[in-house]
């Protein structure tokens, strides 16, 4: 496949992960705050960064589409934007992990924030895999660093879906922020893309 059909494919992939995150942050970020639960809620925030993050590969993709000499620059630049918003995320989470332990704040059971976890669970290893794929044809870092975000967000959905089950089912209010501090292992993709390091 040339690369045009690869670009026109990274575009059409960046559209559906802006589009499946709004809608997915709206509703995480409403039912995490109605329910105090800082997983949920952390979840919510990572779909406004994978919303972000897909904007700067949209953007990244079709400026060299326009101009092929713009694609290393507007690659850089995307990669590190997308290294900032994994970094950003994990300040977030450690922060209000931490709140939640020091303040035993006991967060509601949340049907909705379970059910639309299940769903994310399906639906972000699919796009993380098409991602990586046409990452690895193109040779482009910053998709890369946007899969990996991809793949962090399965695996939150994975993680907020325990801490609200085990909530849920349980009491156990301590899972949703050990859930949330499950996710951290974004740190070591965001300094990467930042730095401009790993594989393409």
């Amino acid at each position: 496949m040339d690369r045009t059909a690869l670009l026109r494919q990274g575009i059409t992939l960046e559209g559906v992960t802006v589009g499946y995150n709004i809608l997915e942050g709206l509703v995480a970020v409403t039912a995490g705050v109605a329910a105090g639960s800082v997983a949920l809620t952390g979840f919510g925030i990572d779909s406004v960064i994978e919303v972000t993050s897909g904007a700067l590969l949209w953007w990244r993709f079709r400026a060299e589409l326009g101009s092929a000499p713009l694609g290393p620059t507007v690659e850089r630049r995307a990669a590190r934007g997308a290294g900032l918003l994994l970094l950003a995320l994990a300040v977030y989470i450690v922060v209000d992990s931490t709140r939640v332990f020091l303040t035993s704040h006991r967060p509601d059971s949340s049907t909705l924030g379970i059910a639309l976890t299940a769903l994310s669970l399906i639906v972000m290893p699919l796009l993380a895999r098409a991602k990586l794929r046409i990452a690895a044809s193109l040779g482009s870092r910053a998709l890369r660093a946007d899969a990996h975000e991809t793949i962090v967000c399965a695996w939150l959905s994975a993680t907020t879906l325990l801490g609200l089950g085990f909530n849920a089912l349980l009491g156990w209010w301590w899972a949703d922020p050990v859930a949330a501090l499950g996710m951290l292992p974004i740190i070591r993709e965001g300094i990467e893309a930042w730095k401009g390091e790993g594989n393409q």
